[in-house]
């Protein structure tokens, strides 16, 4: 594994500027393809069904197996004791609230599916079962089954896996935000090169293809509700209004960033979802509804491994295998690159273990309580003499949802509160949809900023020109295989990622192990040395002051700096360089740096952190409310602690203790890997953001 750093050429060396290698070679495949699949549909078609074919009938059961893989690996990290690594440095806390954070995640990952297929699938394999007679009590029970397993957890070990490398590789090592970043540990530096770009590229197109595949999905069902409710009619030039109206909406969503536009209309949707299935709820038959929900949650458990593994390896129905479980497995990880992007974007802070849970059990939770509700309400309708709904239902998907709030009071406004649901769905698929684009296009040096406004506008005008330019053409269907067609290679990509993430991490293991077994050395030095121990009184002065910004200044030039100077005289006397930086104003700070040639050189930090004063304190009743302390930052991040009041002597001891850490490790790595430098080999600030 290559583990040098960086030339000084990367992307992180440059400033934000879009990489001309992967917008304008992305932009020239969707061209091309759109132009290929709205001027030649026909044999555009033909090349694409017949590849699509080939993988689904060769490569079934690696999808099945790969999907159970990812989650299965995600699952075992997040038990395991990397668990607790923070997707940031480790001072670092969650930008967003869990509420929020659901909200965002499920509306970007899911989006106007839900709507689509919350009726459709359950009504189709309710009907057109792959095996047995459908319209049975047990068909009943086995579409739900079905209906959990292409929505629950396997799609979403997809995207955790990817959010969780990238928030990983971004927000702890300072990699950019794209694709490349979580191949790092296999390939080095020529994620740089020629292998990044492609990577980027594909997820590129898988994003743009995506997207505007389900736009177009959406649009369609869209166009049908407006008909219905106010005889709009049904024809190109009505969707093509749709889509650019979204696409204005989504740009304008995309330009006011994540923490306004985006998490406003995510947290509004999802109040919205949980309003519309509650009411179902209890207009519907509630009792039958909840004895239902509770069964499939039973029936999904309890069947989760056989159902996981089922290829129907005897009699296999594959066209039913084409056009649903083969077909979900290759779509989430399809588009794996975007939301779980966009998931490593609104994660920062959050340590992997609650990163896994939540991403797999919040959506899952959601995810169940509206397909058994919605599902199992158009079953019960069907069971019981709505024949001609079920046929509708799977023969125009589109009416679907609209035909089933028919049978429900108060149609008109429940069909206008779908119709606006489905409308913010598309705006959130749009917006973050843009948002990742942007950022895979371009080069961003802090992975916690997003690319310029313009380029977010670029993106979803893009996204909605493919769309208009599909829909015109009857193009959608081939588009929706194609972005099948791209699961296979990226099914690949995640295995690299899964190597890759795990390495990394075993090298944050290090560094833990290393501190642990330097702690001897550490106490030893402390009990030894005179010096070491200060009058009980100081101590306690220490514990219980608390200095202002003035204080920490003077104490930084007066003691930190002098201990600094000392330390990087002794290792000069040894034949190692060591380089003593600081900043003033906003930004104060003091760094001593020391060079370890190959290997991952030793950073020891000193910021200071405005804090609220004590309420028990005297000067809490005067006008300053806050008091500073300095705190220790390594590469890694904030370490919590503060050394204001230190002796030169005792700070000089604390460095010491730091850096004999940092040897052990570098000593546990070589042992283990036989290597030298970092996981990613870039240089951390350490600095708090």
């Amino acid at each position: 594994m290559s583990t040098s750093p960086v030339s000084d050429s990367s992307p992180l060396e440059q400033k934000d500027s879009i990489n001309p290698l992967v917008f304008y070679g992305s932009v020239f495949v969707i061209v091309l393809f759109s132009l290929w699949a709205m001027f030649f549909t026909e044999s555009a078609g033909k090349v694409i069904y017949a590849v699509l074919a080939w993988i689904s009938n060769s490569f079934g059961w690696f999808y099945f197996l790969a999907v159970v893989a990812y989650l299965v690996f995600v699952i075992a990290i997040a038990f395991s004791r990397y668990g607790s690594i923070k997707l940031g440095p480790d001072h670092a806390e969650p930008e967003f609230n869990i509420v929020t954070w659901a909200a965002m995640l499920f509306s970007a990952g899911i989006g106007i599916d839900l709507i689509f297929y919350c009726i459709v699938e359950p009504v189709t394999q309710f009907t057109q079962p792959p095996v047995g007679e459908g319209g049975s009590v047990e068909a009943a029970r086995e579409a739900m089954k079905l209906t959990f397993l292409h929505w629950g957890l396997s799609g979403w070990g997809i995207y955790t896996l990817v959010g969780m490398s990238l928030a990983f590789f971004s927000y702890r090592h300072g990699l950019p935000l794209t694709i490349r970043s979580a191949l790092y540990p296999i390939f080095g530096k020529r994620i740089h090169g020629g292998i990044g770009n492609t990577v980027d590229i594909a997820a590129v197109l898988g994003t743009v293809f995506g997207v505007a595949t389900s736009l177009g999905i959406g649009i369609i069902q869209l166009n049908f509700g407006l008909n219905y409710m106010f005889g709009i009619p049904e024809s190109t030039l009505t969707q093509a209004l749709l889509a650019m109206g979204i696409v204005v909406f989504a740009a304008i969503s995309a330009v006011t960033g994540v923490e306004k536009g985006i998490r406003r209309l995510s947290e509004f949707n999802m109040l919205l979802a949980v309003v519309l299935v509650l009411f179902v709820l209890i207009a519907g038959d509630t009792r039958f509804l909840l004895d239902a929900f509770v069964m499939n949650v039973g029936d999904y458990i309890a069947g989760f491994v056989p159902m996981s593994f089922d290829t129907y390896a005897f009699d296999p129905p594959q066209k039913w295998l084409n056009a649903w479980t083969v077909f979900f497995w290759a779509w989430w990880i399809a588009w794996g690159p975007f939301v779980g992007l966009f998931l490593a974007r609104i994660s920062r802070g959050r340590t992997i273990r609650a990163f896994v849970a939540g991403t797999l059990i919040l959506p899952l939770t959601f995810m169940m309580a509206w397909m058994s509700i919605m599902g199992n309400s158009a079953i019960d309708l069907v069971m019981n003499g709505a024949t001609e709904f079920g046929q509708q239902a799977v023969g125009n998907p589109g009416s679907a949802i609209y035909l089933f709030l028919e049978n429900f009071p108060w149609t008109l406004v429940t069909t206008i509160t779908v119709t606006v649901l489905a409308i913010v769905f598309f705006v959130t698929s749009g917006d973050s949809g843009s948002l990742v684009l942007s950022n895979l296009t371009c080069f961003i040096r802090d992975p916690s900023n997003d690319a310029p406004a313009w380029m977010r506008i670029v993106w979803a005008t893009v996204i909605g020109v493919v769309t208009v330019a599909l829909l015109s053409t009857d193009g959608l269907e081939a588009l929706q295989s194609a972005v099948v067609i791209m699961g296979l290679p990226f099914a690949f990509v995640l295995f690299l990622m899964m190597i890759g993430l795990f390495r990394a991490l075993k090298v944050e293991g290090m560094k833990a192990a290393s501190n642990r077994d330097a702690l001897a050395g550490h106490l030893s030095a402390r009990t030894s040395s005179p010096r070491g121990h200060t009058n009980w009184t100081h101590r306690l002065s220490r514990a219980i002051s608390f200095p202002n910004r003035k204080q920490v200044t003077q104490f930084i030039e007066e003691v930190a700096r002098p201990a600094f100077s000392d330390v990087r005289s002794a290792l000069s006397e040894k034949g190692h360089e060591a380089a003593i930086e600081g900043e003033d104003g906003e930004r104060e700070h003091l760094s001593l740096t020391v060079d370890l040639g190959g290997e991952e050189d030793f950073s020891y930090q000193l910021w200071p952190r405005s804090c609220a004063m004590p309420s028990f304190t005297i000067r809490a009743q005067r006008s300053r409310s806050v008091y500073y302390r300095l705190e220790v930052h390594l590469r890694e991040g904030g370490l919590g602690y503060d050394v204001m009041g230190y002796t030169r002597e005792q700070l000089i001891e604390d460095v010491v203790d730091h850096f004999e850490s940092h040897l052990q490790y570098l000593h546990l790595r070589r042992e283990t890997t036989g290597g030298t430098g970092d996981a990613r080999g870039e240089e951390g600030s350490g600095e708090p953001t």
